[in-house]
């Protein structure tokens, strides 16, 4: 099959899928914020940083799929 079928298929699910697990985080962080305002600071923090591992999930797609292009 052709190369770029599989980088679009790289990059559609390598980013589709952390999109919606982000949309998730924050979903549930901003609820449990709502719920206890007190603790705001400390979800806020595992809150990102949740955030930022789903992030380098897409990055490593985005790598794997420059990977499958120009190799």
């Amino acid at each position: 099959m052709d190369k770029n079928l599989f980088v679009a298929l790289v990059i559609a699910v390598g980013s589709a899928i952390p999109a919606y697990s982000i949309g998730k985080i924050g979903a549930h962080g901003l609820d449990a914020i709502g719920r206890n305002p007190e603790a705001a600071p400390k979800v806020q923090t595992a809150m990102i940083l949740a955030i930022a591992f789903a992030e380098a999930i897409a990055i490593y797609a985005l790598v794997v799929a420059l990977i499958i292009k120009f190799v």
